[in-house]
């Protein structure tokens, strides 16, 4: 949720609609420092304050001890039924919400090492016995512990390490006068040394390294002027298309041109809701909160949590007490208004801390003075590469000329002040005084302008007397934050994730693209829009990498898809969305469709069909005719929108049908939706690719590879006429196809898409992306066959 929840958000309107019309216009025509000045006035009200307290108490974010203990007693529920990564997931979620130093604590990551060890997890199932037993973990219980410690290191060949732990557990259970209890964990023990043995007598053979794998490293000269820019590329600055980047040389589709790490990273929470008042049970639903570090955005799998909060996690101590030493020891006690008041403003705030007050100030003040040199667009429209050592022609540009991914190139996106409507200037304004405010009542005043360093863990404790006067280093912050919370709108970066769908535990992975992060990339949002781009970009942690994805010839700018992409909607519609960012869209493609009046391939792939003669209906008003002339049928585009929303419930219905172990009445259902839909959607239309797609997800799941690889290949070709056959949607497509043909022992087919998949998926995503490695070794894997098999298939 990237602005503040409905109920703030409403609020503010009503509180906008009520000012007086003359405070109204100084607060449409204020600055940013203005506007600062006049919002603090203006929530001075104790009731707006009270109010804002009120919708933070939905969202969660202390720790709770029965909250704990639920989740552990859920955890232990879901493990007895061998449901180990639900499991996984509820002891994780007792362990944030535990007391520093309470005892349970270490009875959480005990239990986690368990689940941990029968999914094979064994180097982190050490690394959470090792938590529990530094956490105080029960003396009556350590036998138990370090034989699972001596399991692990056996299945990880560390057998002198195992050896050892055995020997401290025998002498722990002949030391225990009562032997009956550890009956159970002798008979382990025996079994486990029985084992030890066997592995010292015959020592397995150590496994060669697959050549070919890692795929060639790729070649990388780093711009001498962009930070992590490629020397293929140039920066450019004119009126109209402002800072964007060009290149200086011919590229090849594939070819790394950007690899930047995010400036600043704020997890999404995810679309789990938050409790509703007088909930009495906690939430068991995983969300981004708990997959993935709030810090690295690496996938967890067994999390550390924060001591201070039960929202924050990460994937080890290190990015812990990184956090909590670059942000999070200030934003750990205002996580419930953080979450409340929605991730820009979060981003907001963790951008001023990571700048750092000084960095902050000296900007802030600068755009104060309002530099004419800097303010000059002749002075700035000169190109870098002919700007000298010392030119600041590029507004981002250091003193020397170069363009950095730092605060300074961050400051300089434009907040479009002017262009956002005053209400949303005014919601954004009493949301980051609302926060500043709370940093001065919670005493973290000290904490943002790095005048002290708070001791580790220790959570700050409300100031004693505050005043309702924020205090002028808090304006200057509070000033920042409204530039970047308005910025964010249009420079805002989406990291994504590919995700799995389901259980993930089939032959054939469904995947679909999650946001998972809010990000500033500075030198990312160099990059203009286009509907129809030359690149692509990648996400690895919070690190962006972008790939040309065709030729890109010298001197043509480099352009990026802001999202609105011409094979996936209309022109009208592209247009809409786009006006977010304040600009129209004037790319081959949107001038094509709306300059030529040609009909947008889109519209036409994924029209209705007349009932009777199956031509494509048109028209633009309510009624829709038929195309074919020698056919009188109408239709309301009402009752085909219908029909349409009815279709996609049926194959919702379908797919959970699945979900439950029915697959044999899913396809059938499937099946019928495919009939009906004929009878009123092009043979191109979207749908029908996807539930081509349903079908061979389906029929994989009962092992049937030659019925799914046949349903996936009417699917490839209808996502190949919309996106194209070098689209990053055909690529995943036929990874799946590769897959299914792989399981089902298609060999020369499989090797054929598998290279064909390669070849797409690398352009976009690179030689080291998990799928093209997954290729790689499906690929090995049926080379290595013996060579009269190969000629059969």
């Amino acid at each position: 949720m990237a602005l503040p929840v409905a109920e703030w958000r409403a609020r503010t309107a009503r509180l906008w609609a009520a000012l007086d019309p003359a405070l109204k216009e100084r607060m449409a025509a204020a600055s940013l420092h203005d506007a600062v000045r006049l919002g603090c006035d203006l929530l001075r009200e104790e009731e707006e304050e009270a109010a804002l307290v009120r919708f933070c108490h939905r969202a969660r974010t202390d720790k709770e001890p029965e909250a704990a203990s639920w989740y552990r007693e859920q955890g232990n529920r879901e493990f007895k039924r061998g449901q180990y990564q639900a499991a996984l997931r509820l002891y994780s979620k007792a362990a944030s919400h535990e007391l520093p130093g309470s005892p349970e604590v270490s009875v959480c990551f005990a239990n986690r090492s368990a689940a941990l060890l029968h999914l094979g997890h064994f180097e982190v199932c050490l690394e959470d016995i090792a938590r529990a037993e530094s956490h105080g973990y029960p003396d009556r219980l350590l036998p138990k512990l370090l034989l699972r410690k001596a399991e692990c290191l056996l299945c990880l060949e560390r057998l002198q390490e195992a050896q050892d732990i055995l020997r401290v557990l025998e002498s722990k259970i002949a030391l225990d006068g009562v032997m009956t209890t550890h009956l159970t964990r002798l008979k382990k023990l025996s079994q486990l040394k029985v084992k030890l043995g066997e592995k010292e007598r015959c020592p397995e053979p150590a496994q060669e390294a697959r050549g070919g794998i890692e795929g060639e490293p790729e070649v990388w000269e780093e711009n001498s002027r962009i930070s992590g820019a490629s020397s293929s590329l140039s920066l450019r600055f004119d009126a109209e298309r402002g800072r964007h980047l060009v290149a200086s040389q011919d590229i090849l589709p594939g070819q790394s041109l950007v690899k930047e790490e995010a400036f600043v990273s704020v997890l999404c929470p995810g679309e789990s809701l938050p409790l509703q008042d007088g909930d009495t049970a906690w939430d068991t639903r995983a969300t981004n909160a708990d997959l993935y570090c709030h810090r690295c955005l690496r996938q967890l799998l067994a999390s550390v949590p924060c001591q201070g909060c039960s929202y924050a996690k990460y994937c080890s101590q290190d990015c812990a007490d990184m956090a909590w030493q670059q942000y999070h020891r200030t934003e750990c006690s205002l996580g419930a208004l953080l979450l409340t008041l929605g991730v820009f403003c979060h981003v907001a705030l963790r951008t001023v801390l990571l700048a750092g007050f000084a960095e902050v100030s000296r900007l802030v003040e600068w755009s104060h003075r309002g530099d004419k040199n800097l303010e000059n667009p002749e002075a700035r429209c000169k190109p870098l590469s002919d700007a000298g050592a010392g030119s600041r022609g590029i507004p981002g540009c250091g003193s020397n000329g170069q363009y950095q991914s730092s605060y300074q190139a961050l400051f300089h996106l434009l907040p479009h002040t002017e262009q956002h409507s005053p209400e949303h200037n005014f919601l954004c304004t009493l949301s980051v005084v609302a926060i500043c405010k709370q940093l001065q009542a919670a005493g973290l005043e000290a904490a943002v302008l790095n005048q002290k360093s708070p001791q580790q863990w220790s959570k700050p404790k409300p100031c004693e007397k505050t005043s309702d006067e924020l205090s002028p280093e808090l304006k200057t912050v509070a000033e920042a934050m409204l530039r970047h919370v308005l910025q964010l709108q249009c420079n805002a970066q989406a990291i994504t994730v590919m995700q799995e769908l389901g259980p993930g535990d089939g032959a054939v992975v469904d995947k679909k693209p999650v946001r998972l992060a809010t990000a500033f990339f500075p030198v990312l949002s160099l990059l203009n829009h286009s509907c129809c781009p030359n690149t692509s970009v990648s996400f690895s942690g919070t690190a962006a990498t972008v790939r040309a994805s065709q030729p890109i010839s010298s001197g043509q700018e480099v352009l990026h898809c802001y999202g609105p992409h011409w094979c996936r909607m209309r022109v009208a519609e592209r247009q809409q969305l786009l006006s977010q960012y304040f600009f129209e869209c004037r790319c081959w493609a949107c001038l094509e469709e709306l300059e030529s009046g040609v009909k947008s391939v889109v519209s036409i792939r994924n029209s209705f069909c007349c009932p009777k003669c199956q031509a494509r209906m048109q028209g633009e008003e309510d009624t829709l005719c038929c195309s074919n002339e020698t056919c009188a049928t109408s239709a309301s585009r009402d009752h085909l929108s219908g029909r349409l929303q009815e279709l996609q419930q049926q194959i919702k219905k379908a797919l959970d049908l699945v979900g439950v172990g029915k697959a044999d009445q899913a396809i059938k259902m499937l099946l019928k939706c495919q009939v009906d839909a004929g009878t009123f959607l092009s043979p191109e239309h979207l749908l029908m690719g996807e539930m081509e797609d349903h079908l061979a997800q389906v029929y994989a799941t009962l092992g049937k590879w030659q019925e799914a690889a046949r349903h996936l290949k009417k699917s490839i070709e209808i996502v190949e006429m919309h996106h194209g056959p070098s689209s990053v949607e055909t690529g995943h497509e036929l990874f799946k196809l590769a897959q299914i043909l792989f399981n089902g022992f298609a060999v020369s087919e499989a090797l054929s898409t598998i290279q064909r998949a390669e070849g797409i998926l690398s352009v976009h995503f690179g030689p080291q992306s998990a799928q093209i490695q997954e290729l790689q070794e499906m690929k090995a894997c049926l080379s290595e066959l013996p060579r009269n098999i190969l000629q059969r298939t």
